[in-house]
């Protein structure tokens, strides 16, 4: 059994993977020319999906690739091409134009399915790193990520191959991306759920409470009354409005103890008289994003959200923030 690497050692073989991808990668930059040009206008010019397959590890980076693709703007799937010959070649319709990855450009799989392929797809790219392959000949087109060596001290297991052809499929999603004028609104739709739609679709109007949630009272009820609301919310302030709920002013925990410290008998004093007229608001359209940075930058805990004539919609707090994961 080999003795266990030093500490450097582990650390120097890490540093030469790094190393050995990161060349491969850039190794890509000096070959962007007319052919990638030609693929994006392939697949801008494709009125239907674009399918992705591929065997091995290429089949993984291929399903990567296309769910790219998908989420930025451009319809694509990936084909596993062992069960394409055995009924999946019935996903691709003549409007569709399949992307091939192949880093040897022989895999057996792929190129067994190339006389069906050819008679259904429109157009046929191969990512090779073998322009002289049997794929990259059959291709329309193919981009060549060819590199100098393997990650792998074998030489063996595809890792800086792997990378690049990782690298060449975000190059071209990213590209056609821009090409298309795909928009932050765009992505959003494409991602609702999670922490990507809640910072890009949740709005302030989503999560404020509203109506009997909201602490409020007029300016003339008593100071008393005014904290009574504030413990049975559980908000920490209260909103103080007229009659038809227009905003005066806001009353905290923090303006009670300011209060207390200057001697105020809380039984004594109306509402009006110690609220804060300069409170922070916002409204029910910006994103729940945009009021997390207005609470974080004003240092306070809660918002209120009123319309344009100030009345008062909703209120919403750092915990309601906490809860939809957005702090």
């Amino acid at each position: 059994m080999p003795n266990k690497p030093t500490n450097e050692e582990i650390l120097k073989l890490a540093d030469n993977v790094l190393a050995i991808e990161s060349r491969a990668v850039n190794s890509l930059r000096n070959r962007l020319n007319v052919k990638f040009v030609e693929v994006c206008d392939l697949c801008l010019e494709t009125s239907g999906r674009i399918v992705v397959c591929g065997m091995g590890k290429s089949g993984h980076v291929a399903r990567k690739i296309a769910a790219t693709l998908s989420s930025t703007g451009t319809p694509a799937f990936f084909l596993h091409p062992a069960e394409a010959a055995h009924g999946d070649l019935g996903m691709i319709t003549n409007q569709d134009l399949l992307i091939a990855i192949s880093y040897s450009g022989e895999t057996a799989e792929i190129i067994n399915i190339l006389p069906s392929i050819k008679r259904v797809c429109t157009k046929l790219i191969i990512i090779t790193g073998n322009p002289n392959s049997t794929l990259a000949k059959a291709a329309d087109i193919y981009l060549n990520i060819n590199i100098e060596e393997e990650a792998c001290p074998l030489n063996l297991s595809p890792t800086a191959s792997s990378t690049a052809a990782m690298a060449m499929g975000d190059t071209l999603a990213i590209t056609l991306l821009k090409s298309r004028g795909f928009t932050q609104e765009d992505f959003a739709r494409s991602h609702p759920s999670g922490d990507i739609g809640k910072r890009l679709l949740l709005r302030v109007s989503d999560i404020m409470r509203i109506e009997d949630q909201i602490p409020m009272v007029e300016s003339n009820v008593s100071l008393l009354d005014a904290l009574m609301e504030m413990t049975k919310k559980g908000f920490g302030m209260t909103a103080v409005v007229s009659k038809n709920k227009i905003l005066k002013g806001i009353f905290t925990d923090g303006d009670l103890r300011r209060n207390l410290d200057n001697g105020i008998d809380i039984r004594k004093k109306n509402i009006g008289d110690v609220m804060n007229n300069n409170c922070i608001t916002t409204t029910k359209n910006i994103l729940a994003t945009e009021a997390v940075h207005l609470i974080e930058k004003n240092k306070i805990t809660c918002l209120l959200v009123v319309n344009e004539n100030e009345k008062l919609l909703g209120a919403l707090n750092i915990h309601d923030l906490f809860r939809e994961g957005l702090i």
